[in-house]
């Protein structure tokens, strides 16, 4: 093989690792609803990579990225609906068409016209693809986006309408509206179906909240994960200094780790 591998290389192992006769029995059994969870969490690894500045494993991360796309055209390829090339030159050919200001000699005055200019693009392209037309301000929102991103995606269409709150002030108190009623549906014992309706509720709302606020809600949840690892961690290690695992312990015990854990993080802040 190549000292230092090319695209073409990499198509090439791909196919190699499918061959019917000497490729690996896992890649070979693989089909797209097998490999689509993957895809779905390398994209999410190299969200990760960026977000703790590690540019080494982003290098990593990219590769196994890309591997996806292969791996998807390489099984499209055998089933002759397409292949990498169709696939490069659908997105260029995209990207070229959606960009007349930058690859026409079409003008935008601000980012509010392009913006507007684009979602033209996109209607113009789903009726040229006999998609049946769709007047509402939410036509085109993927049901394949993550939940959480989707909401958002609404959101913002419902929002370019004018249906949204300017200040975070009513937002916060729509936050706590829904947060009570899920509180009153706990204190009823209400059932699961009943839970997950009032707890979507609130989920929709503090995605909302992220949108209006230019936080991605995604990340934000990524570093409260690492916080609450970091922490965990840490409350684990003060248990053990004492001779005690966590098990060992009450929840009011815990809890004052868990206090110790973030006093400590805030007394080595600069």
């Amino acid at each position: 093989m190549a000292e230092r591998y090319t695209l073409e290389d990499l198509l090439a192992i791909m196919a190699r690792l499918r061959d019917p006769e000497g490729g690996c029995p896992w890649d070979r059994e693989q089909d797209f609803a097998s490999i689509a969870p993957y895809t779905i969490e390398e994209a999410y690894e190299v969200a990760d990579a960026i977000d703790r500045g590690d540019f080494a494993d982003l290098r990593e991360e990219l590769g196994d990225l890309l591997l996806q796309v292969v791996f998807h055209a390489q099984m499209a390829r055998e089933r002759g609906l397409f292949d990498f090339a169709d696939v490069a030159h659908a997105i260029g050919d995209k990207m070229v068409r959606r960009h007349p200001h930058v690859f026409g000699g079409v003008r935008y005055p601000d980012g509010e016209a392009q913006s507007g200019a684009w979602e033209a693009i996109k209607r113009a392209e789903r009726a040229a693809r006999g998609e049946p037309h769709d007047a509402s301000a939410l036509a085109g929102v993927s049901r394949g986006l993550p939940e959480w991103k989707r909401a958002s995606k609404l959101q913002q269409r419902a929002a370019a309408v004018g249906f949204e709150w300017t200040e975070p002030g009513p937002m916060l108190d729509k936050l706590a509206e829904e947060v009570a009623e899920l509180r009153a549906e706990f204190a009823q014992g209400a059932d699961a179906e009943r839970l997950e309706d009032e707890l979507g509720d609130v989920l929709f709302v503090a995605a909302n909240l992220a949108r209006r606020a230019g936080v991605d809600f995604s990340r934000a949840l990524r570093r409260a994960n690492a916080k609450f690892e970091r922490r965990f961690r840490r409350m684990e290690q003060l248990a053990w200094a004492d001779g005690k695992a966590m098990t060992d312990l009450r929840l009011e015990e815990q809890e004052a780790l868990w206090r110790r854990a973030k006093a400590e993080e805030v007394d080595t802040r600069p």
